[in-house]
């Protein structure tokens, strides 16, 4: 703006001089005093700006020399809403958090057990069915509640599981692999290292591509592992896992 002030000012002084200059022919000269005169009382009209001088400093573009002052006031407003909004965000984040663990210890507590269950728990229960979430949590819970897993399967379906959850922070390698007849080994895993191998099968079968291998084992093993938890009585007995249909359930090896 002070560009084009100080163009248009210089413009308004050249017109000035130039009428001092053609007064005097002006007055000798009756016909040049109306353009004359004209061109005192509207100097704007006589020359206009040049094209340079409404876009600003050396032929620049105005928005690009001075830029809208609506677009830092927007995002400006967006920054404020957003920050406005995210503590919100996050509430609701914790709160879908702890109906979600309330709804998974309410279907644990109400499976397997005979003792009456207030009638607020019995839907809450009842949504294990229907949300895998929490049938999945349910599993966890009954995994932290076992003191030792027996696992047999081939010995290749073992370093399959044992690569998939060696990562996992509640993991851990077991002491001895037994290897018994036709290619088929025998391990025991904590409840903690279940856990961990049921959470990573979810996620694998989850993520694996369908009709694939690792879909295909996660599935099963998965499958496997929570049919086993299932019939859990809390007893103190050890589970077996037997990832082999041609293997009869508690044969003797």
């Amino acid at each position: 703006m002070n560009c084009d002030l100080n163009e248009t000012r210089g413009e308004l002084r050249q017109l000035l001089d130039l009428v001092d200059v053609l007064r005097p022919l002006a007055l000798s000269d009756g016909s040049g005093e109306q353009s004359v005169d004209g061109a005192q009382a509207h100097p704007e009209e006589a020359a206009p700006p040049e094209p340079g001088a409404e876009a600003g400093c050396d032929g620049a573009d105005p928005a690009a020399v001075h830029p809208l002052v609506s677009s830092d006031t927007d995002s400006l407003g967006e920054t404020v809403e957003n920050t406005e909004h995210q503590p919100q965000s996050d509430a609701g984040s914790r709160d879908q958090d702890v109906a979600l663990k309330n709804a998974i210890e309410a279907a644990y507590q109400g499976v397997g057990t005979s003792v009456a269950q207030p009638s607020d728990a019995v839907p809450q229960a009842s949504a294990s069915v229907e949300d895998p979430r929490i049938a999945h949590g349910v599993l966890l819970l009954k995994a932290a509640g076992v003191a030792s897993a027996e696992l047999v399967a081939h010995r290749d379906t073992w370093e399959w599981l044992a690569a998939l959850a060696v990562d996992h922070s509640h993991f851990r390698t077991p002491p001895a692999v037994e290897d018994i007849k036709e290619g088929r080994v025998q391990t025991v895993l904590s409840g903690r290292s279940l856990i961990a191998l049921l959470i990573e099968l979810r996620n694998t079968r989850s993520t694996a591509t369908p009709l694939e291998g690792d879909w295909a084992l996660a599935m099963t093993s998965y499958n496997r592992i929570a049919a086993e938890l299932a019939d859990v009585a809390g007893q103190g007995e050890t589970i077996r896992i037997v990832l082999d249909d041609g293997l009869p359930h508690g044969a003797d090896d």
